[in-house]
């Protein structure tokens, strides 16, 4: 291992945004709670079953790009809605509304209250450059690029790709492995040659699908087995941990 505690052979870092570089993976979270307990509450009245923050959260759409987010949660409880436009208002009855809602109670956390990087991974990711590999930031956000300028960060990735560049490459998002695919392309590295830090299981999925050197599990939320078992190498409670590893 090296002294990033990284299998020797890694010649880049693929990052994921929320819950590893940024403390946004809480304000998602309460986001889509919002977003679909409003709607499940106009359904089914006040015996509706709340979306749960945490397991929901974790099962269904942590990681996922929105509109896909919205589709797994409401097959989970049977529901099925329009597909609609990507434009369609906010609050819509359809999976793109929905997710449009919660898209806009997340940017006016944000636009209100700002975003906070995680100290330890950007000394990390200012390490890894500093040896000399490649990084990318791998997110299923259409906000990537605003959030890494937010907190003055855009410099440290060499390779970006979000929400916005998946829609015009045509890429599926986690859990399939296309995304962090192409930012290794991108970065000139073959798959086993990438390390993958993530915090979600979908991202967990996606590194082990995608077979890449080493896989990361990041675990801000007490979920160390869960990320083991979707495929993590090792898991960390922060990225500061790696380097002090034997």
């Amino acid at each position: 291992m090296t002294k990033l505690g990284l299998p020797d052979g890694i010649q880049a870092c693929l990052f994921d945004l929320d819950g590893v570089i940024t403390k946004t993976a809480v304000v998602h979270a309460a986001a889509w709670k919002q977003t679909f307990d409003d709607f499940l509450r106009r359904r089914d009245g006040d015996a509706y079953r709340p979306f749960d923050d945490v397991t929901d959260y974790d099962e269904y759409v942590d990681g996922r790009p929105r509109a896909d987010g919205v589709r797994t949660f409401l097959a989970s409880r049977g529901i099925h809605l329009p597909e609609g436009d990507p434009e369609d208002p906010p609050g819509r009855e359809t999976v793109h509304g929905l997710g449009n809602r919660k898209n806009d109670l997340l940017l006016e956390v944000i636009h209100t209250r700002g975003v906070e990087a995680y100290d330890g991974t950007i000394r990390y990711v200012e390490a890894v450059r500093a040896a000399g590999l490649g990084t990318a930031v791998v997110s299923s956000s259409a906000n990537c690029r605003d959030v890494l300028r937010s907190i003055g960060a855009e410099h440290l990735f060499d390779v970006r790709i979000d929400g916005i560049i998946a829609a015009e490459r045509n890429l599926p998002g986690k859990p399939h492995p296309d995304t962090f695919l192409a930012a290794a392309h991108d970065l000139g590295v073959e798959p086993k040659a990438a390390a993958v830090f993530e915090d979600a299981l979908a991202g967990m999925d996606a590194g082990r699908s995608g077979h890449f050197g080493y896989v990361v599990g990041v675990d801000r939320v007490g979920q160390a087995d869960a990320l083991r078992a979707h495929g993590a190498d090792v898991v960390v409670e922060d990225l500061g941990e790696l380097g002090e590893r034997p």
